[in-house]
């Protein structure tokens, strides 16, 4: 296939992209430790002690650790893992291995951190300062390419089977989560896990700049057909390519549109500059996403 070409979809094959610079891998990897830490301190040693909790996979794992008795690092683990396994295909082999990590240190942190006293036993101050650790520790990782959590796993893959978005599935799961909660610790830890739930979101969209649950992503380049080919390939979502033309130079342009979900933008980001370094990128937030061809592709 010539470079920078339309794909000739009946001999569609992989792109091969390139690997990512030794620092960058350390950067990111650095990054992932440091949040997977963070969300540890903030369970261990402001909201458990406390009896608040958290959404998704995470709260699950406080409330069976508060039932059996178990560390919290191990239903950490031993839940988020088969999610992982499940959506391996969906989300592709950088995310896996980056969650895999985050999950790991999350998990060995809360159980090194389990005999520690609790920094503050006042459970307003718990609340704030712990949901701030949770979602700056969630944001740093999400903002590496990985997750915590494998909620969003799960609601990715039943977005695709079912007439609800992927934000609309989160919702929906921890407001059952949260409800259990205020069976196993009381109504009101339950209503202080809710503004902890809140505080944390908050925090996420600070650390990362707004991450939404969809992006719309636009890309004006030179090379539009080979980005677009590896847009298809390494994240297995479809693209469009729209024709424009320069409102200075006049000369026609191809446009590339396209939407991922926010676990996506990072290696949308790494796959563009990848190819063109100067490329005209805009990504917008979107809160819903319906019809049209928003199903991925496997990618391997």
């Amino acid at each position: 296939m010539a470079l920078n070409q339309p794909p000739d979809l009946a001999a569609f094959t992989p792109v091969e992209h390139g690997k990512r610079s030794l620092r960058s891998t350390l950067v990111r990897t650095m990054l992932i430790v440091l949040g997977a830490v963070l969300v540890a301190v903030s369970l261990e040693l402001f909201l458990v002690p406390n009896n608040v909790t958290d959404g998704g996979i995470t709260g699950i794992s406080i409330i069976m650790s508060f039932l059996t008795g178990w560390k919290l690092g191990i239903f950490l683990f031993l839940i988020n893992i088969p999610f992982l396994v499940i959506g391996y295909k969906q989300i592709g082999k950088t995310f896996a291995l980056s969650t895999l990590l985050g999950i790991s240190v999350m998990s060995v942190g809360t159980l090194l951190l389990h005999p520690v006293a609790a920094f503050v036993n006042e459970t307003v101050l718990a609340v704030v300062f712990g949901g701030m650790f949770l979602g700056l520790g969630t944001g740093l990782v999400l903002r590496s390419g990985g997750s915590l959590d494998g909620t969003e796993i799960i609601a990715i893959l039943l977005s695709r089977r079912t007439i609800f978005s992927v934000g609309e599935i989160v919702m929906i799961i921890n407001v059952f989560i949260l409800t259990g909660a205020g069976f196993v610790f009381g109504w009101d830890r339950a209503m202080y896990s809710i503004i902890a739930y809140y505080i944390a979101t908050k925090v996420i969209d600070i650390t990362i700049d707004g991450l939404d649950q969809s992006k719309s992503v636009w890309v004006i380049s030179d090379r539009t057909y080979d980005i677009g080919n590896a847009i298809i390939s390494r994240l297995g979502r479809t693209v469009t390519y729209l024709s424009g033309e320069g409102g200075f130079s006049g000369e026609d342009k191809k446009v590339i549109f396209c939407v991922i979900t926010r676990l996506e933008e990072a290696k949308l980001k790494e796959i563009v500059n990848h190819f063109d370094e100067n490329a005209f990128m805009a990504v917008g937030n979107i809160h819903d996403v319906k019809g049209g061809r928003f199903r991925k592709r496997d990618i391997h």
